[in-house]
């Protein structure tokens, strides 16, 4: 069940919605993809070398080019570099296109689109997928993902039961909180997560850290902010680089006041954009003397991208004209069409965000509508939406 435990923890760093990049695919096999550290002895780089040497040793073999695929993701998770998603498609190229490719190719393919947000696409191959074999964790685990992220919590839900009969009990429990935490249920929510982590000492550290992220959050949303904070610093002391936890845990001592933390937490973290984000913002607060230099390095990458015609950087882009240069009608637009596409509370958030300081309660409509259909609980939303609501 390693690849089902894997999705879940890759989808929460994927679909995010970090700047990403455009898919890179070398011009020939003996272009070089990434220069490593001379002597690099990172258990991940090594392996990656190794499995880099089989693909291009048997460009053909199907087994030998989704691993590799899946490694590259998983690093691009770890470290916030979304090259290697770039590297990952390139190891699928000889199957991108095809109608009917091997059943584990159809799967990280549809992991690889997800990623550029193409969704139907990718729950195409996954319904596709588990048609061929219903035991499928790993495309349940997505489809899970990729419903949660649009809002469609019933076909989630039946997608999350079929993973509960599959997966770990941890996961299954997870997956359930989430979305009762998304329904109106979070205290539910929160209990039956805790209790889960509490009677499961056997699980695994990637286990234990995706599932105490997620309990962060929620009690966060519910303005149980000693129990988040217990819970974000559990899933850090666990050691395992994670970017999307990193990102979260940011986001709660933005939100606290506490900025100088966040400096410290994300030293030397610039090379993600997610991460890179939070420290334009802290050093903004902090008046820190990289602050200038941290905004100029993101607002490149922002134009970098916009260059290659590619928008699937709205959220972040948008929280950068908002906190980092007061830009509200800039960050507007780019809200809309981010909450467009994903409807997540990070989503729904950075547009309530721009509404209020630009002034444009209509724009956060599709929010307000979301929140009233879903009864979804969260503190800071609901003073965003009265704010709106008031101004109205």
């Amino acid at each position: 069940m390693r690849r089902v435990l894997s999705a879940f923890l890759l989808a929460a760093s994927s679909l995010g919605g970090a700047a990403q990049a455009a898919p890179f695919t070398p011009s020939s096999d003996q272009q070089v993809l990434e220069r490593l550290p001379a002597g690099a002895a990172d258990p991940r780089q090594r392996e990656l070398r190794e499995l880099r040497d089989r693909w291009r040793a048997q460009p053909a073999d199907a087994a030998a080019a989704v691993t590799l695929a899946r490694r590259y993701f998983e690093a691009s998770a770890a470290e916030g570099d979304p090259r290697y998603v770039g590297y990952a498609q390139a190891a699928l190229a000889p199957w991108w296109d095809k109608p009917e490719p091997p059943a584990e190719v159809r799967v990280m393919r549809a992991v690889l689109r997800q990623f550029g947000h193409e969704f139907d696409a990718a729950l195409a191959d996954l319904s596709a997928a588990v048609r061929h074999d219903p035991g499928d964790g790993e495309a349940w685990a997505w489809q899970v993902a990729i419903r949660l992220v649009q809002a469609k919590y019933p076909q989630a839900r039946e997608a999350c039961e079929q993973l509960a009969a599959l997966a770990e009990t941890l996961i299954g429990a997870g997956c359930r909180a989430q979305l009762d935490s998304l329904t109106g249920r979070a205290a539910t929510a929160a209990d039956s997560l805790r209790a889960a982590l509490l009677s499961d000492a056997a699980a695994s550290p990637e286990q234990r850290l995706w599932s105490l992220t997620r309990l962060a959050e929620i009690e966060e949303r519910r303005g149980r902010f000693a129990e988040a904070e217990a819970a974000f610093r559990a899933a850090l002391a666990l050691g395992l680089p994670d970017v999307y936890l990193l990102s979260a845990y940011a986001d709660f001592l933005l939100d606290r006041g506490r900025a100088p933390e966040v400096l410290a937490l994300l030293k030397d973290k610039e090379r993600s954009d997610l991460l890179l984000l939070r420290l334009a913002i802290a050093g903004k607060v902090t008046g820190a003397p990289q602050a200038a230099a941290w905004a100029d390095a993101l607002g490149a990458r922002f134009d970098a991208a916009r260059l290659r015609g590619d928008a699937l950087h709205q959220k972040e882009e948008a929280r950068f004209a908002l906190a980092v240069l007061g830009q509200p009608k800039r960050a507007l637009p780019l809200a809309s069409a981010n909450y467009a596409l994903q409807r997540e509370p990070a989503d729904a958030r950075v547009l309530l965000e721009a509404a209020v300081a630009a002034r444009e309660p209509a724009a956060a409509e599709p929010v307000l509508r979301w929140l009233d259909e879903t009864g979804a609980e969260s503190v800071v939303l609901r003073q965003l939406a009265a704010q709106l609501k008031g101004k109205s």
